[in-house]
């Protein structure tokens, strides 16, 4: 009897001392995984309950069979209390959100990696790691990998909340450094592997709190392009920004452009 395996896929879950709760994950892997000593790249996803929802299946299955591609297994995240586990580890903002950021870090970096490299033959290797998410997801995985580099090697955000803020917006204030991301960046040192994808819809939203005629959301990722660039990165280069034209704040917008991060996240020559 002939037979061919087009992916492999796990669904479990790990108790976080951590965080004192149990976390469900997703695992999607390419063929090649089963019975492979192969230690291989890993793409880490906040909000993985929306695995279905993006249509991952189909989008990595496509990726798994493409040669321009470098075999990766993709782990979804499972969400809890995204207000409070997700945000800023350094920092909750002015209302108090992201309390437990600094937690849902120490779950990642603590457990749930070391558990994959155990039991997933998943590399040791930071530049074979890639952390992504979506807007409060985005600037979770964003925080973590920025200030993580020896964990990490590339960071994807789609639709960011970088608005993220020590204190109310006061209008009129076009500097506006409360924005935690801004002071994080100014304030950490240059690792000089780090690369970043981001991406942002022409229809994120409407809000334009400065009045410039720009959306807050394109706004606010643009502001911490710049601030990266004063850091030393460079842009384009080291920084990729994608604009989606009539994209929105949502999961079809995202699943859309999913394609093109895989690209950049793992494209063979990269």
């Amino acid at each position: 009897m002939h037979f061919h395996i087009n992916h492999i896929s796990i669904k479990g879950c790990l108790y976080s001392d951590h965080l004192e709760r149990t976390v469900d994950f997703r695992l999607f892997a390419p063929p090649t995984f089963w019975n492979n000593p192969e230690k291989f790249p890993v793409l880490l996803m906040n909000d993985g309950q929306d695995f279905e929802k993006m249509e991952l299946e189909k989008t990595l299955s496509h990726a798994f069979a493409s040669e321009q591609i470098k075999s990766f297994i993709y782990v979804g995240i499972s969400a809890g209390n995204r207000l409070q586990e997700y945000g800023t580890a350094g920092c909750a903002d002015f209302k108090g959100r992201g309390a437990r950021a600094e937690k849902y870090s120490r779950f990642i970096l603590k457990e749930l990696i070391p558990f994959l490299k155990k039991e997933f033959n998943a590399s040791h290797e930071k530049a074979d790691w890639v952390f992504c998410g979506m807007s409060l997801g985005g600037l979770n995985a964003f925080d973590i990998g920025f200030n993580n580099p020896d964990y990490f090697d590339k960071i994807g955000v789609f639709s960011g909340s970088f608005w993220w803020r020590k204190k109310p917006y006061i209008k009129g204030d076009m500097v506006d450094r409360s924005r935690i991301v801004l002071d994080m960046v100014k304030n950490a040192e240059h690792d000089s592997h780090l690369k970043f994808w981001f991406q942002c819809g022409s229809q994120d939203e409407r809000a334009d709190r400065n009045d410039n005629g720009i959306i807050d959301s394109i706004d606010d990722t643009l502001d911490l392009v710049k601030e990266l660039q004063t850091k030393g990165y460079s842009f384009p280069g080291d920084i990729t920004y994608v604009q989606v034209e009539g994209g929105k704040h949502d999961l079809p917008t995202w699943a859309k452009v999913f394609p093109e991060f895989l690209r950049w996240a793992f494209g063979e020559g990269d």
